[in-house]
């Protein structure tokens, strides 16, 4: 407990070794060591008892004499190196022999110097070890505080630790800023040299929010976000707030930033929710284009905003048709459409890409059920949202994707419909006698009309309705050549219930009526008996 009350007093804790007690009374009274950071926590006269005490005492510093009997300091350095790494030793010997200093410089002392010590000197070094034992505990403690904070914003309430013992401050609140169109910019991947663009973004965030009594710290969740808690040693209310904001807004928009804001709050208990908080901010950042999102922006955008109902089979059927006609211009002219009517309703990132997925879910089982069972639908997934952070990167995504699946519709779904409509012309001819349409023969291969009457097109160079007329013509002038049965009947017989239509697609097929036909063919056959 007294080690620890030593260490929160600023001081750094010193041992004096040497195998001479006069020595280290000299050592002790000569020089005003409280004055330059150091507390002397003791002495010792050889390496194994000033062991112990580094263990007992919290020791920082060891000024030691380098020949000692029994341990002397070669052999104490080099179990302090092994059990206390952190402990900083300065040497202290009256041999000018090269091969001590060697041995000294190996384990790793701060410093070595020759008997008798110059105090100038003695302090000089003992100044520099207090200062780097300085910069080592602050740079530590902030480095402390960095891994709590990332654990808090990544895994909240979960990680439950408590705030580390040196993050003191009167208020605090969480920062979560990003980078605005930053798939625009950089893709999918940041470029080459995002360390250095990240680095700046925490200095220019830094610079902007600190004030003599607001700093901050920061850790990146995320390539494109950026968690930063705002630290202040005075409570501040809104009036004091609010200016703040407005110096910080400008600065955040000149770095291409914005930033979603917690409320201000006292205990650091609640810096879990707070990073939430500040986080589900940020898709709001689409909707007005807000440099800084608050709280009560998302209140007034949730009190504000109707979502109406999205209708993703008719999109995914618009989509597939533009496909099966490779129509790449109408596909992104479809999600054109698409992206216009999510931005004039006011959706968000996340709202967007889970009716994507609906809608994408809806196009493949259609082109599975259009018999494309081989087709690899490189389907992304779950999209990172911190990359796609705005309407134009999401379309994009979409677009890619809708082109990407297209694509592979030519190069392997076309190819795979022959047996398709072979399928269907059989099925056809068994139905000749039937009133037979399109998308009743699509409903038996178990494909969208759409798809069939796409492909019958592409296989055949007929339209499905040309195709039957002239089945059906044939077979009309088969019966007329070789039966007796009436007109209508034959009209009946191959799928034509009214007798002036069948006569008319007749006439327009043969130039002729069917009685012309019937007589034509009778003619033909007399002449041929008589040859």
């Amino acid at each position: 407990m007294n080690n620890k009350l030593e260490r929160k007093s600023g001081l750094v804790n010193m041992l004096i070794v040497d195998d001479e007690p006069v020595i280290c009374e000299g050592l002790r009274c000569t020089i005003d060591w409280e004055k330059l950071g150091v507390r002397v926590v003791g002495e010792a006269y050889d390496g194994t008892e000033a062991l112990r005490l580094v263990q007992e005492r919290g020791v920082d510093l060891v000024l030691s004499d380098i020949r000692m009997e029994g341990m002397d300091g070669l052999q104490l350095t080099k179990c302090l190196k092994e059990r206390f790494p952190e402990v900083r030793v300065v040497m202290i010997s009256g041999y000018e022999d090269f091969e001590y200093a060697r041995q000294a410089i190996r384990l790793g002392v701060s410093d070595y110097l020759l008997k008798p010590v110059e105090i100038d000197e003695l302090t000089d070094v003992v100044k520099k070890v207090v200062l780097s034992l300085g910069s080592a505990a602050k740079e530590g403690s902030v480095r402390e505080i960095e891994l709590w904070l990332s654990n808090m914003a990544r895994h909240g309430t979960a990680y439950g630790k408590q705030a580390p013992s040196s993050l003191r401050g009167a208020q605090f609140r969480i920062l979560a800023t990003q980078l605005d169109r930053f798939y625009e910019r950089f893709g999918e991947h940041p470029p080459e040299g995002h360390e250095e663009i990240q680095e700046a973004w925490i200095d220019q965030l830094h610079a902007a929010i600190t004030r003599p009594f607001l700093r901050a710290v920061s850790v990146f969740d995320h390539e494109n976000l950026l968690i930063t808690l705002v630290v202040s040693d005075v409570h501040m209310d809104r009036a004091t707030w609010d200016p703040w904001l407005e110096a910080l807004r400008p600065k955040l928009r000149e770095a291409q930033l914005y930033c979603g804001m917690s409320e201000p709050y006292d205990d650091l208990e609640e810096t879990a929710s707070r990073c939430g908080e500040a986080g589900g901010l940020l898709p709001f950042h689409v909707l007005e284009n807000k440099t800084i999102l608050l709280p009560e922006d998302r209140k007034a955008a949730a009190r504000d905003r109707s979502i109406p109902a999205f209708d993703a089979a008719d999109a995914a059927q618009r989509l597939m048709t533009a496909m099966l006609r490779q129509d790449a211009a109408g596909i992104d002219a479809r999600v054109a459409e698409l992206f216009c009517f999510f931005r004039q309703e006011g959706f968000l990132p996340e709202e967007i890409w889970r009716l994507y997925e609906e809608m994408s879910a809806l196009l493949r089982q259609r082109l599975r059920k259009s018999g494309m069972t081989e087709l690899e639908y490189g389907h992304r997934g779950a999209l990172d949202l911190n990359i796609f952070n705005t309407y134009g990167s999401l379309a994009d995504a979409v677009r890619e994707e809708m082109r990407q699946l297209m694509e592979q519709i030519e190069r392997h779904g076309i190819d795979k419909s022959y047996w398709i409509i072979e399928k269907a012309k059989r099925y056809m001819n068994e139905q000749n006698g039937t009133d037979l349409k399109a998308s009743e023969v699509a409903a038996w291969l178990k494909i969208t009309p759409s798809y069939f009457s796409y492909i019958f097109k592409q296989g055949t160079g007929k339209s499905f309705t040309e195709y039957m007329n002239e089945m059906r013509m044939e077979q009309a002038k088969t019966l007329l050549a070789t039966t007796h049965d009436k007109v209508f009947e034959i009209a009946d017989k191959v799928g034509y219930k009214e007798y002036k239509y069948f006569v008319s697609v007749f006439k327009s097929y043969t130039g002729m009526t069917p009685k012309e036909y019937r007589g034509l063919s009778a003619s033909k056959d007399a002449a041929a008996e008589i040859d």
